[in-house]
């Protein structure tokens, strides 16, 4: 993984092996981002994504080990307890033209990942909310 900062923007470069989620909490960490816009594309050979079930208040996970095109990574960084909190959602094309996606927990880069990572100036935090079973913005 390589990555370089342009003012507010950091672009980063992740390579065969390396795992998303990792990776930016990495930086997230060794560049103290307190508030951040994530953004990214690039090729997997392995995902695990979750859906929340408001209903149940749990994640029901899926794994895909496969070749996958990510057609969207989205999502934010902020801080819970003064460690970064990732809340990342990507979705992926598979070989015969359907997507899949979710709440990214876990992926792997088979070819390359581009991703660009924009701080905004400010924090945001984060607490759990017991109503909805998730850790929500903390303003």
């Amino acid at each position: 993984m390589e990555y370089r900062r342009f003012g507010d923007t950091l672009v980063i470069r992740m390579d065969p092996g390396e795992e998303i989620v990792a990776g930016i909490a990495y930086i997230a960490e060794k560049e103290n981002i307190s508030l951040a816009n994530v953004s990214g594309l690039g090729a997997l050979n392995y995902m695990e994504t979750g859906l929340f079930d408001t209903t149940e208040k749990k994640f029901i996970g899926h794994e895909y080990e496969e070749a996958l095109e990510v057609t969207s990574l989205t999502g934010t960084i902020t801080r819970q307890d003064k460690e970064p909190y990732l809340h990342l959602h990507m979705s992926a094309g598979k070989a015969e033209g359907t997507v899949v996606g979710g709440h990214l927990k876990k992926a792997v880069v088979s070819a390359t990942a581009e991703i660009v990572v924009r701080e905004i100036d400010g924090e945001v935090g984060r607490r759990f909310d017991p109503e909805i079973g998730l850790n929500i913005f903390e303003f």
